[in-house]
């Protein structure tokens, strides 16, 4: 808003730096630029201000979707002025040069013109697109839409006006439909969750029996090494059972090697004792060979008498006594005549 000052004869007006101001003095534009300072006389002088920032139109469409249930799309326009001048042309911007407020609403036409522009875009949009489109994705086409008709508007840009950006915040039905679509939305999710609930009890039960499988597969894994286990131990026992076996029978070898040894060597200590034996027996039995009966007789008596520790009863019949003497006669006689004279 501009800052007038009044003082006698001639006032002094200062603008902001983001207003345009476009002096008229008889009917003729004698000043425009931004942000003008100057001193004028009111009685002559007309003065119009236009503002230059970006101005935020809210809007509120209520319109019918293809399938003729109410909808209702809420949102924001952003413009500017582009040519002030051009603007000023075609609106009243003019201020009181007293307060400095616009003596008209210019901006209250501006929105005016757009709203039904927006709308009239919006409408059409809404009239084709079906309700269930426009609640999911409506916020995207009407922006899309009121942007680009606004954009291409001839009559926008002959009035001076750009504009900046269009957001569109939501796109409703009424209570009851809502209601319906999120009733239809919820048996989707239900669906969904339970879907959702069987796929998971379907890969429980295929993990339970993958689980099963693998404990299956453990146990026979575990079998056939207990088998093999066994089978080697049965090898290994028979291994053992054949190494002893072999290990007795060298024993048994080796023992009955010295025992023959041993036996060889008693036999032949016997064989030398018994030949020696043999020997001085042949020769006792020469000795003998040569004796007389009698002396036979005596000595097997003595050997006899040196062998027996105790007789009880001794017999000698009178045969033996007979021939006895009479052998010791001849032997007497014999050493008689064999000694010389």
């Amino acid at each position: 808003m501009a800052r007038i000052s009044r003082y006698p004869f001639f006032d002094h007006l200062r603008a902001d730096a983001a207003s345009h101001v476009i002096r008229y003095r008889s009917g003729r534009a004698v000043r425009s630029g931004r942000g003008l300072a100057f001193w004028f006389r009111p009685l002559n002088t007309v003065v119009a201000e236009l503002p230059l920032d970006d101005q935020e139109l809210p809007f509120l469409f209520r319109g019918r979707s293809a399938d003729l249930q109410e909808v209702v799309a809420q949102g924001i326009i952003t413009y500017r002025i582009a040519d002030p001048d051009v603007l000023a042309a075609r609106i009243d911007f003019s201020i009181d040069l007293v307060s400095g407020l616009h003596t008209r609403t210019p901006l209250d036409q501006l929105a005016g013109r757009l709203t039904g522009l927006a709308q009239q875009y919006a409408s059409s949009t809404m009239a084709a697109t079906p309700l269930r489109a426009l609640v999911t994705e409506g916020a995207g086409r009407l922006r899309g839409e009121i942007g680009d008709g606004l954009a291409k508007d001839p009559s926008l840009a002959e009035m001076g006006l750009a504009v900046v950006s269009v957001r569109v915040s939501a796109v409703q039905a009424s209570a009851e439909v809502e209601k319906e679509l999120g009733a239809q939305t919820r048996e989707q999710i239900s669906a969904a969750a339970d879907e959702a609930a069987f796929a998971r009890r379907a890969a429980a039960v295929d993990k339970e029996r993958a689980i099963a499988e693998n404990e299956l597969a453990n146990k026979i894994e575990l079998a056939r090494r207990a088998g093999d286990l066994v089978a080697q131990e049965g090898a290994n026992e028979r291994n053992r059972a054949t190494e002893a076996a072999a290990a007795a029978r060298i024993s048994a070898d080796s023992d009955a090697a010295v025992r023959r040894i041993m036996a060889a060597a008693d036999a032949e200590a016997l064989r030398l004792v018994e030949t020696e034996r043999n020997g001085v027996e042949g020769e006792r039995v020469a000795l003998y060979r040569d004796l007389a009966p009698a002396v036979l007789m005596g000595l097997a008596a003595r050997e006899f008498a040196t062998r027996v520790q105790n007789i009880e009863h001794l017999s000698l019949t009178p045969d033996l006594l007979s021939s006895l003497m009479s052998e010791l006669a001849g032997n007497t006689e014999r050493r008689g005549r064999s000694q010389p004279k």
